[in-house]
């Protein structure tokens, strides 16, 4: 994904935990007025990648630069230009909620109140409440105002849905598609509910092991893998399909659905001809085509 614009570089970036290795030698571009979705299982190194392009962990081997200064070099006026929200963030649970906005919102000239207003409502914040006293949805909730009031151009989402309930999760994607309207704003979000993201992301970022396996536009990664359904007009299908690159096959009858990976519609139609065959092909969910990636590099081990 390389880019002259890059908000966020990494070149050959390795981090080691003792004797685990979690990002082997990683390069990287991240471009403008993307939503780029991260995916991967725990310890592929999600995490880990996205402490690293805010200098919260250094890297063993490699350079970082994040809106073009040195990750771990980070001025004040840097990162007032990146919101960052994670699962086991940490709030002052003794304030009230009214008090910890005001607290942050202080810090930012730009911070945006028709925003924390809006957001306050829509996903019904009780100011009264004491930060201590949130149940874990709630106090998610409050972490994802305080990332995005003041419009960050880079907003890092590191699991931001995983204490809300399915409308909570909803009326948050809704949001991110609202604030992608700003072309130099760029959001990276890692999520284990692939259902959720693949509903807003144009990139995907796939890592496994501290690699990254795929790095290409969201379009292009449904355009390679494809679900096919194949119906028999004359009777039922053969014992062979005579199809290469088919990564799962179900078949019954004169029916059959595969998973097949480089086809074209129009090559397929045309294998559908001559083969006496009704084909119908459509994208796989996001969370079938991870699972073929993944699959594929346990293969070759």
């Amino acid at each position: 994904m390389a880019d002259g614009n890059s908000i966020v570089r990494m070149r050959g970036v390795s981090k080691w935990f003792k004797k685990t290795r979690a990002l082997d030698k990683v390069d990287l571009d991240i471009p403008r007025g993307t939503i780029i979705g991260l995916l991967g299982a725990n310890g592929a190194g999600k995490s880990t990648l996205l402490r690293h392009t805010i200098g919260l962990y250094l890297p063993d081997e490699g350079e970082i630069t994040t809106f073009g200064t040195d990750a771990a070099k980070l001025t004040p006026k840097e990162l007032a230009r990146i919101g960052y929200v994670h699962q086991e963030g940490e709030l002052l649970d003794w304030m009230t909620v009214r008090q910890l906005i005001r607290y942050v919102s202080a810090y930012y000239d730009n911070w945006n109140h028709e925003l924390e207003t809006k957001f306050i409502d829509d996903f019904e914040i009780s100011l009264k409440d004491r930060v201590g006293a949130m149940s874990p949805g709630q106090r998610q909730r409050l972490a994802i105002l305080l990332a995005i009031a003041f419009e960050p151009e880079l907003l890092i989402l590191d699991e931001p849905a995983a204490a809300l309930d399915p409308i909570a999760r909803s009326q948050f994607l809704d949001l991110l598609l609202e604030m992608i309207q700003d072309r130099n704003r760029t959001i990276i979000i890692s999520s284990h509910i692939l259902s959720d993201i693949e509903k807003v992301i144009d990139h995907a970022l796939i890592m496994h092991e501290g690699r990254i396996l795929r790095d290409c536009t969201f379009d292009s990664l449904r355009e390679e893998f494809l679900k096919v359904m194949v119906t028999s007009l004359d009777g039922e299908l053969p014992p062979r399909l005579n199809l290469d690159n088919v990564i799962a096959c179900e078949r019954k009858g004169a029916n059959a659905t595969l998973a097949v990976r480089n086809y074209t519609e129009e090559d397929l139609e045309a294998w559908a001809q001559e083969h006496n065959c009704k084909i119908e092909a459509r994208p796989l969910p996001l969370e079938d085509i991870y699972r073929i990636v993944i699959n594929q590099v346990s293969e070759k081990k």
